[in-house]
């Protein structure tokens, strides 16, 4: 058994929320989490709910979604979900067309009720209990109070009127389902990134997006002057290259089983990291983008995801960033 079996099922010792969550961290980020060679894990779907803070809800909270059948973003929804993941085999064997239509849906739903609420004045019945996945997940969750370990949470008072489904939340939520035993813990931790994690990315304005990409800028400036000048000579500004990465937080650049590694690792450290994966993506193939006179051929289609090389130089330079710009990061997705 290893000591994220152990920490999960005994909880953290003598009932120290806070040092059971640093060690359910660093146990993540230096041992890693078990997984077999396509990626799936029994352990991943629930260190991510613990890790997003992500409350249990009833199963029938999500069928009552569900049943509500097409939500006003249906159409964008139909043209993105047969889009995810298209080429990945190991995807497409393991989820379904279908399921991706409905948890989109059922949170399209969820933030359309959200936004009724608050201009009408009125706030949406409870809906957390007993959560609709498998029975020791509700064991794992009550073992460990969930926290946010020190990380800003977002307010929802006013984002939530402002959220709604966006291009490319398909591609946020295929992981999810990916690694999910039930649809309804995809849906909980996939609703629970967008509203408290990430708001600023799914606003209409995407305005989080466009501050994560001019960050991704000011962070190679910092901590690589000469690649930074070398791509700005090319007029290489990260809003060319990098929407996609910083949207899906690197979801989008394969192979799927590395995403779910490097998400392992935003998820325990904070998804904000993901600005400084996306310049060590860069460092790795440093070299190659130096030496190309046409840089965006190559930035174009990112070399395939590496998730460990990826989070050890990301956790390298990130002492370098100063403490301003560090706080920025940190609030960008807001």
């Amino acid at each position: 058994m290893t000591n994220l079996d152990m920490l999960l099922l005994k909880g953290p010792p003598s009932g120290d929320v806070e040092g059971g969550l640093y060690r359910l961290r660093y146990t993540i980020l230096t041992q890693g989490v078990p997984a077999n060679s396509e990626g799936m894990s029994e352990l991943r779907i629930y260190l991510w709910l613990i890790l997003l803070n992500a409350p249990p809800i009833r199963t029938d909270v999500y069928l009552d979604l569900v049943r509500q059948g097409a939500s006003p973003a249906h159409a964008k929804i139909l043209n993105d979900a047969f889009r995810t993941f298209q080429s990945d085999p190991l995807f497409r064997r393991r989820v379904t067309q279908n399921s991706i239509t409905r948890v989109l849906n059922a949170v399209a739903w969820r933030l359309n009720d959200a936004h009724e609420a608050r201009v009408n004045g009125w706030q949406s019945p409870p809906t957390l209990s007993t959560f609709g996945g498998s029975p020791e997940s509700t064991t794992l969750q009550s073992h460990i109070s969930v926290t946010t370990g020190g990380r800003t949470e977002a307010s929802t008072t006013n984002d939530a009127e402002q959220i709604g489904y966006v291009q490319g939340m398909n591609v946020l939520a295929g992981p999810f389902l990916y690694a999910a035993r039930s649809e309804v813990q995809a849906f909980v931790a996939f609703e629970r990134l967008i509203t408290h994690e990430c708001p600023g990315y799914v606003r209409g304005s995407m305005e989080g997006v466009h501050k994560g990409l001019k960050l991704v800028d000011t962070v190679l400036a910092i901590v690589d002057e000469k690649l930074y000048s070398h791509l700005m000579s090319k007029s290489m500004h990260a809003a060319i290259w990098a929407f996609a990465s910083v949207l899906t937080m690197c979801a989008c650049t394969p192979p799927l089983p590395e995403v779910l590694q490097l998400w392992d690792f935003l998820f325990a450290y904070g998804p904000h990291l993901n600005i400084l994966c996306i310049v060590a993506q860069l460092i790795l193939i440093r070299d190659q983008i130096l030496e190309s006179p046409s840089p965006n051929q190559i930035l174009r289609s990112l070399p395939p995801l590496q998730a460990s090389k990826i989070i050890q130089v990301a956790t390298s330079f990130a002492a370098k960033i100063p403490e301003h710009i560090y706080e920025e990061i940190v609030n960008h997705a807001k």
